[in-house]
């Protein structure tokens, strides 16, 4: 069981990245997947969660409107495309598998990658 997660890097404030996490060893379709990230010296937090057949979609408010989570069951895959990047949006991002998701909560699974730095900075 493994997750992978790809395409963190070095963005201007206002820029864009997009975030891959491939899965391996087990198939993702019928798991809730989210995207937690945890700054320095911060605890880790949850910033977006989707449902196995993506009905339910819950967001933190902080990036309500420029964060977009998104899953291809078919490339055992669950993206993140992150717009209008700020500076506080700096972490280490993580994929996290095998959760529970309802309307307005999303409860962490078992499974985790091993993260990806995203530093927005000028």
């Amino acid at each position: 069981v493994r997750l992978v997660e790809s395409g963190g890097g070095l963005v201007q404030p206002g820029g864009s990245l997009r975030l891959s996490c491939a899965a391996s060893g087990f198939t993702i379709s019928s798991l809730t997947m989210s995207w937690y990230r945890q700054a320095p010296g911060k605890e880790r937090e949850l910033v977006a969660g989707i449902h196995s057949a993506g009905g339910i979609i819950n967001y933190a408010d902080s990036v309500k409107g420029r964060f977009t989570i998104s899953r291809d069951n078919a490339k055992n895959t669950v993206y993140l495309q992150m717009n209008s990047l700020k500076s506080e949006d700096t972490a280490v991002y993580y994929c996290n598998a095998g959760g529970i998701i309802t309307y307005g909560y999303t409860r962490t699974g078992n499974y985790w990658g091993q993260g990806t730095q995203v530093t927005v900075s000028s």
